[in-house]
């Protein structure tokens, strides 16, 4: 066998103008408001699940409690990562590159090839355009 195909991952950065900046923050908001609801819901259903289990039995509403606290608990949880990421996002200045994720490449290899400088590839995205392949 001479050569191979191998796939192999692709960075993908972006560099932060203030539209991607203006729509970053926008999606991390769209999640905040959607943790939010959520925990509106919780409150709503904890009420009605706790009256109703009183009304059953006493002894599973502690069981029904400790449900409720540990969802109510996890979407705080999120809801604090949430707010991390929207200070972050706020913090970043414009020009810098972040990393917005990886593809996969397909590329032939043969015998003798460096595969290390083969495997560093990026993608450079500006507005969502591609400007530039690095290697």
């Amino acid at each position: 066998m001479e050569q191979m195909k191998l796939r192999v991952p692709v960075v993908v950065k972006a560099k932060v103008t203030e539209d991607l900046k203006t729509k970053l923050i926008a999606d991390v908001q769209q999640q905040l408001d959607l943790v939010n609801q959520d925990l509106q819901q919780i409150e709503f259903q904890a009420k009605r699940l706790l009256t109703e289990q009183a009304k059953i039995d006493a002894q599973g509403l502690l069981q029904v409690r400790q449900q409720i606290e540990n969802n109510r608990s996890q979407r705080l949880q999120y809801k604090d990562e949430l707010e991390q990421r929207m200070k972050e996002t706020q913090e970043l200045e414009v020009g810098v590159e972040i990393v917005r994720g990886t593809m996969d490449q397909m590329i032939d290899v043969k015998v003798g090839d460096d595969l290390d400088s083969l495997m560093n590839a990026e993608i450079l995205l500006e507005d969502g355009k591609i400007v530039a392949f690095r290697k």
